[in-house]
């Protein structure tokens, strides 16, 4: 039998013991963002056969979801144990956030299983450290050209994430929710208002860094992420004052150039459909568009199988 917990900012270790050491670089497997974000999605984990397994709400909290399992071990068993949990709470089994690497091994295990369903706003866009760094060639032109700007009308001062400062960072992402909310984003707006807030105020045990702009003793830009994986750092926030020009390619640049080296790739997670951040987020030539789908069984195909059962999944069984 195996037994979901609520993910909480003590269980850091234990799940980033599995994230750090998987292939997997999606946005979805920062520990930062599970913790901040469980307020909506109820999100939980379960340790079982090596395997991370998670699992969360979505539709109003109406259906589970699932992670694909991260680990070593039986995955078959993995997956079974996450369709009999699925199917305890009355909802065949679905799979989010697939990468291609996860549904190349979905495949081996489960030939002709699953209907792959890509979703294109929750791709993540992944750049080059390097590139994000030193925006070499005519590519970054338009970017070298704003921070230059930047650099030329502000005497400006970078200062990495403290306790001292998240009170204005704080205060300017008040400032950027009041320019920018409008009634049809508003819930969403308001919801990445309160996963900012629990995660500036918790930044160190949800084992986040960030950065921030000052001119003239006020924040006017800041950022922050935590690592995905071994080669991978995510940026989960970006917020600056478009009064100062440059200060949106000032912060990004600057915070790279903070972020470890040891990090090759840098993860600027997804853009949601959004006409303009799906621009902005282009415009920086990602190296990866790591593709991410949700995953369905076809009709009339078995997952927990007699073969299956008779290699040990009965241990999968949950209720």
């Amino acid at each position: 039998m195996v037994s979901f917990k609520p993910v909480t900012i003590d269980d850091r270790d234990i799940i980033t013991s599995y994230t750090f050491n998987s292939i997997y670089r999606n946005c979805d497997f920062s520990f930062a963002n599970m913790c901040s974000w469980r307020f909506l999605y109820d999100s939980e984990y379960a340790i079982s056969g090596g395997f991370l397994l998670i699992r969360f709400w979505i539709e109003e909290k109406s259906r589970l979801a699932y992670m694909f399992p991260i680990g070593n071990g039986d995955l078959r068993q993995a997956i079974c144990t996450l369709e009999k949990d699925s199917l305890a709470h009355g909802h065949p089994l679905l799979l989010l956030g697939i990468s291609p690497e996860a549904k190349e091994l979905s495949d081996k295990t489960f030939p002709d299983l699953f209907v792959y369903i890509q979703e294109r706003d929750y791709y993540d866009y992944i750049y080059l450290r390097e590139d994000l760094v030193n925006l070499r060639g005519k590519k970054f032109q338009s970017k070298r050209n704003h921070i230059n700007n930047f650099k030329k009308t502000y005497n400006y001062t970078y200062m990495p994430l403290t306790p001292e400062i998240v009170p204005q960072c704080l205060e300017l992402e008040r400032q950027w929710y009041k320019a920018n909310n409008t009634e049809e984003d508003a819930e969403e707006l308001s919801n990445e208002r309160r996963s900012m807030t629990y995660a500036l105020q918790n930044y160190d045990k949800l084992g986040i860094t960030g950065g921030a702009l000052c001119v003239d003793g006020k924040i006017v830009a800041f950022t922050y992420g935590a690592p995905i994986n071994q080669d991978t750092f995510g940026v989960h926030v970006e917020k600056a004052d478009v009064n100062y020009e440059g200060a949106y390619a000032m912060i990004n640049q600057e915070f790279s150039s903070h972020i470890p080296e040891y990090f090759t790739y840098i993860n600027r997670e997804e853009d949601l459909g959004i006409p303009g951040l799906r621009k902005a987020k282009l415009s920086y030539h990602p190296t990866i568009l790591l593709e991410k789908n949700g995953a369905v069984k076809k009709p009339g195909k078995e997952c927990c199988d007699e073969k299956a059962r008779d290699r040990g999944t009965m241990a999968c069984m949950l209720h």
